[in-house]
């Protein structure tokens, strides 16, 4: 008999235990019902501004507002919300042709889940929004997300002016240019349409509910993907147009917007510009084994054993293949890496920054633009004063022209940075 009433007890157990994992992995997938004449209650947008106050600093400009879609807006809300100089996050629906949508008719008049963003523009900019709900969705996918399929949860950016659009687009193109994503980036460009916030039970829900939130982002992979392909990126802004520039003199202008010196006698032919690539042999006889292996097998030197990690002399750096100018030494500061560093590249556009994934590490390579040298990478780690980026450089893959010889040797252009 004692034999008979363990096995029944095993089996009791092992049916509860079942039943309670079943509860587990499934209540956290399935998304809740709203119950008849629930209200729609405003979400508290943060414990140190009124709703009343932030509504005024809008009008007055001071906060900005953007609608954005990333598949369930229950985890769009909790990564934005994460987001520095992000003020209020609210679930809801857009898009659509009907009027006060909820959660039980939203997709059939055709609305998306999306969620309305209140923002300091003094802290994050639009830009950065957009890549931010870029690389926390799968923005290859336009008929749904992850396991939520259909339009109801395809991604999508919306714009309220032609400059919003401009600046979408932008950051779409250069995401797709770092060639993280195996598929092109399919995020929808929209125009801005009315929001109705959603229910109040879907409003903060990673926070009202965390374990049945947490068993829904877990099943759903979204968070898998975002390490996949980002890693330690994924919360940070590597879109060319999106990375914080430092502060630096008024004179701070892209290459090709800089004035022409109405007193040089140079034609005019900058010394880069009919740079033709020699042939591997020709690198191999020309540059020492270092350069060779830094510039063009993506070696990297080694640390306070180079030329340039403590050098102090104001003037240029320019690639040491093709002579076309990367950095300044008025943007240069000691890391303390014991490699070159600096907060910027010379001009906008000066260099071309790519996804590196080697050594089982996701990194943001630099690379010169016309020679396609192998730099170094850059880092979000510089002091929040220079600007907060840090662009690690091998001395090997630079040339440095002193401030006194950039004339006779062509770069006269740039004297401008030495200016009081």
């Amino acid at each position: 008999m004692k034999k008979y009433t363990h096995i029944i007890i095993v089996v009791v157990v092992g049916l509860v235990l079942a039943g309670l994992y079943y509860y587990v992995q499934t209540a956290g997938v399935m998304r809740p019902v709203m119950t008849q004449g629930e209200q729609v209650e405003p979400k508290p947008t943060t414990p140190k501004l009124t709703e009343q106050e932030v509504e005024q600093k809008i009008a007055q400009g001071e906060f900005a507002t953007a609608v954005l879609a990333g598949g369930c807006f229950w985890c769009v809300e909790s990564d934005l919300e994460k987001v520095n100089g992000v003020i209020d996050v609210v679930s809801g629906y857009s898009s659509g042709t009907s009027e006060n949508p909820t959660y039980k008719n939203y997709g059939e008049a055709g609305h998306r889940e999306v969620v309305l963003v209140t923002y300091d523009p003094s802290v994050v900019t639009y830009g950065q929004l957009v890549e931010s709900v870029i690389k926390h969705s799968d923005p290859t996918d336009s008929e749904g997300s992850f396991f939520d399929r259909g339009y109801e949860y395809s991604p999508a950016v919306y714009y309220e002016t032609e400059e919003e659009k401009k600046i979408a687009e932008q950051v779409i193109r250069e995401l797709d240019a770092l060639e993280v994503y195996d598929e092109p980036i399919a995020f929808f460009v929209d125009e801005r349409q009315p929001f109705w916030p959603a229910e109040a039970y879907h409003q903060n829900y990673y926070k009202e509910n965390p374990i049945r939130y947490s068993y829904y982002r877990r099943g759903s992979g979204r968070d898998d993907f975002i390490k996949e392909h980002w890693n330690d990126d994924a919360d940070s802004f590597v879109a060319p147009s999106n990375r914080t520039k430092s502060i630096i003199k008024a004179h701070d202008i892209t290459m090709n917007d800089t004035p022409q010196n109405t007193n040089t006698s140079s034609s005019g032919d900058n010394p880069w510009e009919n740079f033709e690539m020699p042939s591997d042999e020709e690198l191999k006889s020309s540059l020492s084994d270092i350069q060779y292996k830094v510039t063009q097998k993506n070696g990297t030197e080694r640390a306070f054993q180079n030329d340039y990690w403590d050098n102090k002399a104001e003037g240029i750096y320019v690639d040491i293949v093709s002579g076309e100018p990367l950095y300044s030494s008025t943007h240069k500061f000691n890391s303390g890496t014991g490699w070159p560093s600096f907060t910027q590249s010379i001009a906008d556009g000066g260099v071309v920054e790519k996804i590196d994934k080697s050594f089982f590490m996701t990194r943001t390579e630099v690379r010169s633009q016309i020679a396609d040298s192998h730099l170094g990478h850059v880092f979000n780690d510089a002091p929040a004063e220079l600007g907060g980026i840090r662009h690690c450089i091998n001395s090997a893959a630079l040339r440095f022209i002193p401030k006194e010889n950039m004339a006779e040797e062509g770069y006269e252009e740039f004297l401008y940075l030495f200016e009081e």
